[in-house]
């Protein structure tokens, strides 16, 4: 009998420890390409109009001075976007782009393919012909001495499509 007390005792235990370790998937991220606007909506050819680039002790607007900076996005949210300064050669990055829903909100995500595995969070919003995307600190990099070493920036685009 004491056997069975102690079997019990235990699959008691371990039944209770995997309900609390599985949990109800509330607190779980899931990413998905759906989310307050579809990632495949951004599909096609963008212009900045403003692209703002803001460092700890300087900040930048491209399109402002005089560069250009442009996006390519696909239907499945791969996208390049090519930032042309006035004072410097042209650069491309790229990614993917999609939605984190956790805790029952979204965040629009973008995944860098220099730091695969890891993504940022941004604001974003998309009207007809215009899409904003905001980061805070640590949310992009700019160059922003020329020295060709990137500094972590805050970033502030605003697209229009072409």
């Amino acid at each position: 009998m004491k056997t069975l007390s102690k079997l019990l005792l235990v699959t008691g235990i371990l039944g209770i420890f995997l309900i609390f370790s599985c949990g109800n998937g509330e607190d779980e991220e899931e990413i998905t390409k759906q989310g307050p606007f579809n990632i495949s909506e951004l599909a096609g050819n963008w212009n900045a109009t403003t692209a703002s680039f803001v460092g700890n002790i300087t900040s930048i607007d491209v399109v402002g001075d005089g560069g250009t900076f442009t996006m390519t996005v696909q239907s499945n949210g791969r996208f390049s976007m090519t930032i042309d300064p006035i004072d410097r050669s042209s650069y491309s990055v790229s990614g993917d782009m999609f939605w984190e829903k956790w805790e029952g909100e979204f965040y629009f995500a973008i995944e860098w393919d220099k730091y695969p595995g890891d993504w940022d969070t941004y604001g974003a919003t998309l009207s007809e012909n215009q899409f904003t995307l905001n980061g805070g600190g640590d949310s992009g990099e700019y160059d922003f001495d020329g020295d060709g070493s990137f500094e972590p920036a805050s970033i502030s685009i605003t697209f229009i499509r072409n």
